[in-house]
């Protein structure tokens, strides 16, 4: 959990993100110090020590360059080489993020971020602040089970054979391919088997596969050339550079085209891109972590996912129990998630009755850990006691099926699909977040349904 006896600064020149990232983290930190202006920052840290500072990559300049980032950091590093930076920057802007790591930022968040993400950002960085100030220099990867934002918990034997697997295949260069339904921690998973390896200093970089489309793919993964499309208004590094040295993770791979496919794999057999609008090749070191939760080999057998692909990505597989398969780690976890809720909403860490351990082992987890972290911070903050009764936990959202679709007339798969849509999000009362969890999918996607039906 964040230290509560942090204090952080935040410098950026937009007055909403200083608002946001302050609303944010006053309940999570002992101090929340906001500046729009970088020049007053010497000033502010002659006067100050702070544990983390977030860092604006661009200010004054029309041109997202990130140089006045860059420049700020180097003087914030060079009046105290211990200085724990994490730097904002743009949408997209992978290369200067890569690039601050290397000037010496601790890590970067991507505007616009998930709240879990730059929680998860500052915890990390206060960790290794806490474990360099113990030992005199950088600490070693975390071990399985302490890793940010959530622990991996579990004392199954189906997880304590994933947490096995991870020791043992962490330090090698082997592909890895993780497998599970939505919910089940894949990411988690990635994060580890990177933190544990021999890259665990370099870059680790993630990749939403299903947030890109047919048009976008290629400038995302392989990066582009100025002026090589319409929009391309400069030079754009893409994932696989970006995570050169350390470990790229491409997330719901079962998703994408057969011509993606094709694209991917030939810059995994060559190991080297070429960027759109270049004719130069690229060579690429990385460590390539996949994830799913559709089912890979059955679409292969249906020549919907090449074979030779699969052999590619998956020189060891991972696959990750359900919630519903591993037993009284629904209770671990539970309470778990009760004592970092109770503390961010300042209130005591609640007991559990019985009868609620009983009813959390009995309901099937259609979300897995996601829906046991959602269902338990809506009642630590909604009870009225400090003891979670069964009556606290609901869920009818969850459990109620789609209702069958009836259509008049000839059936057309873009009309199942909206209007399935538009029912999930009327169950969770217009709430886009959930929906899309339900439906299993990500945000990014949901938003990209929403606009192709014009909903």
């Amino acid at each position: 959990m964040v230290s509560k006896n942090a204090r952080v600064l935040v410098v950026d020149d937009e007055s909403d993100v200083l608002f946001a990232v302050k609303m944010l983290l006053k309940t999570e930190v002992k101090e929340v110090v906001t500046e729009k202006n970088p020049e007053n920052l010497m000033s502010l840290l002659s006067k100050q020590n702070f544990d983390v500072i977030f860092l604006d990559m661009n200010y004054k300049s029309a041109l997202n360059t990130g140089n006045e980032g860059f420049y700020w950091i180097n003087r914030i590093l060079e009046r105290d080489k211990d200085a724990t930076v994490i730097m904002i920057t743009a949408y997209g802007d992978i290369s200067t993020a890569v690039r601050s790591l290397k000037e010496g930022a601790t890590d970067f968040i991507v505007k616009p971020w998930h709240n879990d993400k730059l929680l998860e950002a500052l915890e990390t960085a206060l960790q290794k602040k806490s474990d360099k100030s113990r030992n005199g220099t950088a600490s070693a990867p975390k071990s399985t089970g302490s890793l940010a934002p959530f622990d991996m918990l579990g004392e199954s034997e189906a997880m304590q054979d994933v947490f096995h697997k991870i020791d043992k295949i962490a330090p090698t260069e082997a592909n890895i391919l993780i497998l599970g339904e939505n919910g089940t921690g894949k990411e988690l998973v990635a994060r580890a088997l990177h933190q544990k390896s021999f890259r665990s200093a370099k870059p680790f970089i993630t990749a939403d596969l299903a947030a890109m489309s047919e048009g976008i793919f290629e400038s995302e993964l392989f990066g582009h050339k100025k002026g090589s499309f319409t929009d391309a208004k400069e030079d754009r590094t893409g994932r696989f550079e970006a995570a050169s040295g350390g470990t790229l993770f491409l997330d719901e791979i079962g998703n994408i085209s057969l011509p993606q496919q094709a694209k991917l794999l030939t810059a995994l057999q060559n190991r080297q891109v070429i960027p759109l609008g270049s004719n130069v090749p690229v060579p690429i070191d990385i460590r390539l972590v996949s994830a799913t939760n559709a089912p890979i080999y059955d679409l292969a057998a249906k020549n919907q996912f090449r074979k030779e692909l699969i052999y590619r990505i998956n020189t060891v597989e991972i696959t990750l129990p359900p919630l519903r398969e591993r037993g009284d780690d629904v209770l671990m976890l539970a309470k778990h998630f009760a004592g970092i809720y109770a503390q961010r909403n300042h209130k005591p860490t609640p007991d559990f009755d019985p009868a609620t351990f009983k009813k959390l082992k009995q309901h099937t987890w259609p979300g897995n850990i996601r829906e046991l972290q959602h269902a338990v911070e809506r009642a630590v903050i909604l009870a009225d006691a400090n003891v979670l009764k069964p009556q606290d936990f609901s869920f009818s959202a969850m459990e109620q099926p789609v209702a069958p679709l009836v259509i008049d007339g000839p059936l057309q798969l873009n009309e199942v699909e909206k209007s399935t849509i538009l029912r999930v999000i009327e169950r969770n009362n217009g709430n886009i977040t959930k929906a899309a969890k339900e439906l299993g999918i990500t945000r990014t996607a949901m938003y990209r349904r929403l606009e192709k039906h014009d909903i």
